[in-house]
C-alpha cells in the first residue's frame, strides 16, 4: 500500500500499520484514503479472518499532521471536507478488527482506534483527544463510539477536556479492553488474531459484530434484540460450520470452516 499505510496478511490474520514513523505516524488526507481502501480491500478476502491495526514504533499515531503550522486547520476550500476521512470506519467492516495501540496516540489516532471491536493500549504511552483544546473538535465519529464504549461520563470527561492520560487510566475508563507495557501490545493482539482466525467461524463474527455496533445506542428492548438474535441465528443453524463447530469441539481439533462473506453474506437490517 501506499499514503503512509503497509499491510501484512498471514494465517488469516491482515497486519495493517500506519507507517510514517519519522513522523511518528501523523495522520495525513492521503493515510486516511489508503486506510480506507485497506480496509475494504481486506473485507472482500476471504483468505482475511481478523484485521489488527497498529502503528510503526515508536508511536501508535500523533494525531494530526501539522506541518502547516497554524494553517492546519485552515478553513476547506471545497466541500470535500469531511471529519470522519477514514471509510468505511473500522466498526463497519465483517471481520473483527483489533487495535494494538502500542504507543502514542493523539487525536485522530486515538478517536480511529476507538472504532476497533477490541482495543490494546500500552500502559506507559500518552493518549489524549485534545481537538477541543485546538479550536476545532473531535472526529472520527467519537461523540458516538466513546459514549458506547466507556459511557457518557467518560466521554465527557475525554472529549470535553481534551486532557492527556495512560494506558492505565484509559483502562479504568473503559476504553481499552487490555493496558500492558508496549512492548506486549502487538503480541498480544496478534495472539487474539491467531486465535479468531482459526477458532471462530467466520459468518458468526460478521454477524455477531453487526449485532452488537448496530443495536447500542438504539434504546432497543431486550425483547428486541432477543428477536434478532433469533433471527440471525436461524441464518447459520443447520449450515455446515454449525455442525462442524461441535464436530470440531468435541475431536478437540481445529474447525475447518466453509462459509464465505464473498458468497453467503446478506445484510443484517436490525429496524
Amino acid at each position: 500500500m501506499t499514503g503512509g499505510v503497509r499491510v501484512e496478511v498471514e494465517r488469516g490474520v491482515a497486519v495493517v500499520t500506519l507507517d510514517r514513523p519519522e513522523r511518528r505516524n501523523a495522520f495525513t488526507k492521503a493515510m486516511g484514503r489508503a486506510l480506507g481502501s485497506a480496509y475494504r480491500m481486506l473485507d472482500d478476502d476471504d483468505a482475511v479472518r481478523v484485521i489488527v491495526l497498529t502503528g510503526a514504533p515508536p508511536a501508535f499515531c500523533a494525531g494530526a499532521d501539522m506541518a502547516g503550522g497554524d494553517g492546519t486547520f485552515a478553513a476547506p476550500e471545497h466541500d470535500t471536507f469531511t471529519a470522519s476521512p477514514v471509510d468505511p470506519p473500522a466498526f463497519d467492516l465483517r471481520k473483527p478488527v483489533v487495535a494494538a495501540v502500542n504507543g502514542h496516540a493523539i487525536g485522530i489516532g486515538l478517536t480511529l482506534a476507538m472504532q476497533a471491536d477490541i482495543r490494546i493500549l500500552a500502559t506507559d504511552a500518552k493518549y489524549s483527544i485534545p481537538q477541543v483544546r485546538r479550536g476545532v473538535l473531535p472526529d472520527a465519529m467519537s461523540h458516538w463510539t466513546v459514549p458506547h464504549i466507556a459511557g457518557m461520563a467518560a466521554a465527557a470527561d475525554i472529549l470535553l477536556t481534551g486532557r492527556t492520560f495512560d494506558g492505565a487510566e484509559a483502562l479504568g475508563l473503559g476504553l481499552a479492553s487490555r493496558s500492558l507495557p508496549a512492548d506486549d501490545v502487538l503480541p498480544a493482539a496478534m495472539d487474539i488474531a491467531r486465535d479468531i482466525a482459526v477458532n471462530v467461524a467466520p459468518m458468526s463474527a460478521a454477524l455477531s459484530k453487526r449485532l452488537l455496533w448496530q443495536t447500542i445506542g438504539r434504546g432497543y428492548s431486550p425483547e428486541r434484540v432477543a428477536e434478532l438474535e433469533t433471527e440471525l441465528h436461524l441464518r447459520v443453524m443447520g449450515t455446515h460450520d454449525a455442525t462442524e463447530g461441535v464436530r470440531a469441539f468435541t475431536d478437540r481439533r481445529e474447525p475447518q470452516w466453509q462459509s464465505k462473506l464473498s458468497r453467503d453474506w446478506q445484510e443484517v437490517d436490525p429496524r
